[in-house]
């Protein structure tokens, strides 16, 4: 299995998330619970992202797997 992670799309996934919690993005590209992980990176050396809310609000998590600002939209996948 390849560790370069897949592309499931190349639009960010908007999310309501709430302040306090924690979410761990999918940086693989392979899970099936888009943007987050499922544990379909097992065999990979790559892992989701731990990422903990501060306020309440909608955020856009990337979906193409290649923004800087993991695991937000950076907008990188304009440039795909």
């Amino acid at each position: 299995m390849s560790d370069e992670p897949l592309t499931p799309q190349k639009t960010p996934i908007p999310v309501d998330v709430e302040a306090g919690k924690n979410y761990f993005w999918c940086a693989c590209g392979r899970s099936a619970n888009q943007p987050f992980c499922d544990g379909s990176h097992q065999g990979t050396e790559m892992a989701p992202v731990k990422w903990t809310a501060t306020e309440s609000k909608k955020v856009f998590f990337c979906a193409c797997k290649r923004t800087e600002g993991q695991p937000l939209c950076d907008g990188t996948h304009n440039s795909l």
